[in-house]
């Protein structure tokens, strides 16, 4: 086939951002717009899929808890096969690719074929869904670290971090973490920390985002009220007393005592 002559393989790993289309990095943009193929993902905005060449293949891998679509490595070998047949994939995902984004699985096999590979980061929605809330990960006096853990490992457990991470004085905020909600209370809980302020995020930064705070006490019963749906962050700490809502939620129980 005459068309695969003079093709350069390469790849681009692409970190989409939280949701919001528009928190793509200008470099990612560039990406995109040389891109031969997209393979994205199912947590990426598909607005983001208009900024490629209209003649550009875009393909759909899925990757979303509870439907797989394809399993890692058909998405590794569609990436190798796209490249060295069209030319430039760009592996659109969301949030960073280093950051529960398997990136670097993709980009060692990349490398195994000898096909060069760039990484361009994305805001990872562990930080940048905080901020949109005006949470900060970090605050002088409340907070001096972060951590940033998967919920459900790839046994299906509760990360044993979340032990760790609920004695330490740190923000932990706890990405696919919803479904193991009620066992992650119970962590905390077990760690005297029955008032510390927790919120969780749905679609953060998309436009049905959904936003829920509390405390590790009332947390489950307010997600069920809300009724709270996959994808959404888990931030427990302190630093989530400073959101508007929780001064609100202090003022309220004040009242009532």
């Amino acid at each position: 086939m005459t068309q695969h002559k003079n093709i350069t393989a390469k790849i681009t790993l692409l970190g989409a951002g939280p949701g919001d289309p528009e928190l793509l990095t200008l470099k990612g943009v560039k990406a995109l717009q040389n891109a031969d193929v997209v393979l994205y993902d199912a947590l990426t905005n598909e607005a983001l899929l208009e900024y490629a060449p209209a003649e550009a293949i875009k393909v759909y891998v899925g990757k979303r808890s509870g439907e797989h679509s394809y399993p890692q490595d058909t998405i590794n070998k569609l990436m190798i096969d796209y490249a060295l047949n069209y030319g430039h994939v760009v592996r659109l995902k969301g949030g960073d690719p280093f950051v529960f984004g398997r990136g670097y699985e993709e980009l060692d096999y990349a490398t195994s074929y000898n096909i060069p590979v760039d990484v361009i980061p994305g805001i990872s929605s562990s930080i940048g869904v905080p901020g949109l809330q005006q949470i900060p990960v970090t605050h002088r006096g409340l907070s001096e670290s972060f951590w940033v853990i998967t919920g459900t490992t790839t046994s299906g457990e509760v990360s044993k971090d979340i032990y760790q991470a609920a004695q330490s004085s740190a923000t932990v905020l706890i990405l696919m973490g919803l479904k193991k909600l009620a066992k992650i209370v119970e962590i905390f809980k077990e760690a005297g920390k029955l008032n510390l302020p927790v919120a969780v995020v749905q679609n953060g930064s998309s436009a049905d985002e959904k936003l829920v705070v509390g405390t590790v006490e009332t947390i489950e019963s307010l997600v069920q009220l809300e009724l709270i749906k996959a994808p959404a962050l888990l931030i427990f700490g302190e630093v989530v007393s400073l959101h508007p809502s929780f001064k609100k939620l202090v003022k309220q129980y004040a009242s009532i005592a």
